[in-house]
């Protein structure tokens, strides 16, 4: 058994002893980050919507958004979907984390005319 004076000098070596083990890591050079793509934007971690998931996105993990290229789900054209897009989406209009662009703009103008249009055709047999 130990006395109570003895138990808290132990205390207190074992604190010493982590204090100088982490003034040791904070030593340590960090790690040198790869320069960002030409293109990419910053991602501002604090403005994306919440989700309710374990993990983060992979443009989170990186860092910044990169141009991603995609076909259109209506025209089957070849599109990018640049950094700053990105950026928009998620940050300003705070657009689901785990979307991404499916359609082209011809394609989603052309969607939200005929959305439009409906909504019209409705409002006047309602009334």
């Amino acid at each position: 058994m130990c006395s109570g004076k003895q138990k808290r000098a132990a205390i207190l070596a074992r604190r010493r002893e982590r204090r100088a083990q982490a003034i040791v890591a904070a030593r340590v050079p960090p790690v040198s980050v790869p320069p960002w793509p030409r293109g990419s934007v910053l991602v501002d971690k604090w403005l994306l919507a919440p989700s309710n998931s374990y993990g983060e996105p992979a443009f989170v993990r990186r860092g910044y958004y990169v141009d991603v290229h995609f076909i259109c789900s209506d025209c089957e054209s070849r599109e990018v979907w640049t950094a700053a897009q990105q950026k928009w989406w998620y940050e300003v209009a705070k657009g689901y984390v785990y979307s991404t662009a499916a359609r082209c703009l011809a394609c989603r103008r052309q969607r939200r005319s005929g959305r439009m249009n409906n909504n019209q055709c409705n409002a006047i047999k309602a009334s």
